[in-house]
């Protein structure tokens, strides 16, 4: 089966955010046995590859190094399995607002308040799309995938996809694995409307003089839409730019609703928390408006970055980066993109390079440590990675205070840990400024994760005193997994004896405290852009690697570049050590910045 693969393909008209970026290569299918010849070819197998549907919830930040392939997979049909119960099954490439009123054409009772929302069908599960007190999670029945892994063709129930608030399998360990080709909905064979409970919907049957049906709520919530959104054929966008936060009962009672009187929430399925409407808060920030180059948030609805002539992919993440700030600043909540941001690009930040002793030693006098030079300032070992709209912190060590100060950090997605060891945990009640209305996700081997319940244990408890930090814990292992749609792949390694992990993500890893690394790991670090590696000092030690010998093992994984960190006095000045490092390789200081892809 001949596959047609268009080169350095335009993206702009393929996305609602209508902004310039380009895909290395391209093709669309439109059946699964399409699908099952791509992945046989090079194309596939050489390159990172991304699903795109309608484009409707997508940034390009950028161009994208790798394979788009392009669902085109239509379809509809119904099934009647009892006199109460019919599902609506569509193909993934669909388009959402054409299923949602071919429904309600049929007098199936489910989707209307769905109506209008740009995209495909196979988006709809991944998105866990919402509105107006529905979302698709509520009335999916099945999803049929495609298992790029296994080639096979699988089903999901509701249940395994793992629906949560615009959240679901497929942005999270599905992504990159599971291709969406059909789904399946449950709907009510009548026409009356079921869910008028939110919003302006509470008056529409006052307003009518009778119960709604499902196509006067379909047509009601498009005027709405039509008012209060951009058309994405005239002003480009990409619907809701962030997601309405969650925040703890406690935050919006005793410190929210303190400084500001009658913010408005919204009850959650935990009791604990509630939601605040991301629009209120962005509006009250005094963002209205707010543009940088041709991206604004759009005055009718401040949810929205608009594309109003000309944006180029910075300006939308530059006005989205400046709306998050100012929100912190006001109310203290962390605003999260709901837009799917695709990212060649990886930033990385040495927040420190040093070992558990710092640079300088304390009461050391020697000309490392007495230096002037700002390179010879090394706190302890971390580093922060952004990629894809996402902050992911490698280990908090006791000067992350300083080093977050340092850097300018206001908000963290995520932080990876390496190991146990206090130079590389001792930060973690630094992170309580960060965990404000919320848990923190960590991921961390379960070694490290029964530790820090002996050490943090004031964190852990079923009554947390008002203040303390919440976490919340993933224990990995050696498989590979996902945090909001990055891919994270632990690389298992020795500290001495004890194992320990680094983690790569795209074509940059990251490793600290190595002394050995097993055969079989070298293998997850192959072909990298860049490799950040410990290397303690000249003389030996029996848990670290040596410069020389981090410097063998960089000649036999070959990445495109290297740089050397977690360093001790020991390993001399930094403009004297640098001088003495092979072509391709550098040191680490702090505050240095590394992008890769």
């Amino acid at each position: 089966m001949k596959i047609n693969f268009e080169k350095n393909k335009e993206l702009s008209d393929l996305t609602t955010f209508h902004l310039p970026a380009k895909a290395s290569l391209f093709a669309s299918f439109e059946s699964v046995e399409q699908l099952r010849a791509i992945t046989l070819t090079e194309e596939f197998l050489n390159n990172e590859t991304y699903i795109l549907g309608g484009g409707s919830n997508i940034l390009f930040n950028g161009d994208y190094r790798g394979l788009i392939l392009h669902c085109k997979i239509k379809g509809i049909k119904k099934y009647q399995k009892d006199e109460t119960t019919i599902f609506a099954i569509a193909g993934a490439g669909e388009n959402w607002s054409d299923f949602v009123e071919w429904t309600i054409s049929e007098g199936l009772q489910g989707l209307e308040n769905l109506s209008g929302i740009p995209g495909t069908v196979g988006a709809a599960p991944v998105q866990n799309v919402g509105a107006y007190g529905v979302e698709a999670g509520d009335l999916i029945h099945k999803v049929e995938c495609f298992d790029l892994i296994t080639r096979e063709t699988i089903t999901l129930s509701a249940k395994q996809c793992n629906f949560k608030y615009r959240d679901s399998i497929f942005k999270n360990e599905g992504k990159g694995r599971y291709v969406i080709l059909r789904v399946s909905f449950k709907l009510n064979p009548t026409t009356q409307a079921g869910n008028l409970e939110y919003g302006p919907l509470k008056q529409l049957e006052e307003r009518l003089g009778h119960k709604p049906s499902i196509s006067e709520v379909a047509q009601e919530i498009i005027k709405i839409r039509n008012n209060k959104l951009p058309d994405p054929s005239k002003i480009g966008s990409a619907g809701s730019f962030f997601k309405n936060p969650v925040v703890r009962i406690f935050f919006y009672k005793e410190v929210m609703s303190s400084l500001w009187e009658n913010i408005p929430y919204y009850e959650t399925e935990d009791p604990y928390f509630v939601k605040i409407p991301a629009g209120w808060l962005i509006e009250n920030a005094g963002l209205k408006g707010f543009s940088i180059g041709g991206a604004q948030v759009y005055p009718n609805q401040c949810l929205v970055i608009a594309n109003t002539g000309g944006a180029t992919a910075k300006d939308v993440m530059d006005v989205a980066n400046h709306v998050r700030k100012k929100v912190l600043e006001k109310f203290g909540v962390s605003l999260y993109p709901e837009v799917n941001i695709v990212d060649s690009e990886i930033k990385v930040t040495i927040l420190g390079s040093g070992t558990s002793k710092g640079v300088p030693e304390i009461g050391c006098y020697c000309p490392v440590c007495r230096s002037n030079d700002q390179r010879d300032k090394r706190t302890r070992c971390s580093a922060l990675v952004e990629t894809k709209g996402l902050k992911i912190l490698i280990d908090i060590s006791p000067d992350f205070r300083e080093q977050a100060l340092s850097a300018g950090i206001t908000s963290l997605d995520a932080a990876l840990i390496t190991h146990t060891h206090y130079d590389h945990v001792g930060g973690f009640d630094d992170l309580r400024p960060l965990c404000v209305g919320r848990s923190f996700p960590v991921y961390l081997k379960k070694d490290v994760n029964d530790d820090l319940h002996k050490r943090l244990d004031y964190c852990f408890r079923d009554h947390l005193y008002p203040g303390v930090p919440s976490f919340e814990m993933h224990e990995i292992d050696e498989a590979p997994f996902m945090i909001k749609g990055v891919k994270i792949t632990p690389i298992s390694v020795l500290h001495g004896e004890l194992p320990i992990v680094g983690f790569r993500i795209g074509d940059f890893a990251y490793i600290t405290d190595a002394k050995i690394i097993p055969e079989e790991e070298k293998e997850k670090l192959k072909g990298l852009d860049v490799l950040v590696i410990n290397g303690l000092r000249f003389k030996n030690h029996f848990a670290h690697l040596t410069v020389d010998e981090a410097l063998v093992l960089i000649d036999e994984l070959k990445p495109s570049r290297a740089y050397l960190t977690h360093f001790c006095h020991e390993i001399g000045r930094h403009c004297d050590f640098e001088k003495k490092l092979p072509e391709g390789v550098k040191a680490c200081y702090d505050g240095m910045v590394i992008y890769s892809h």
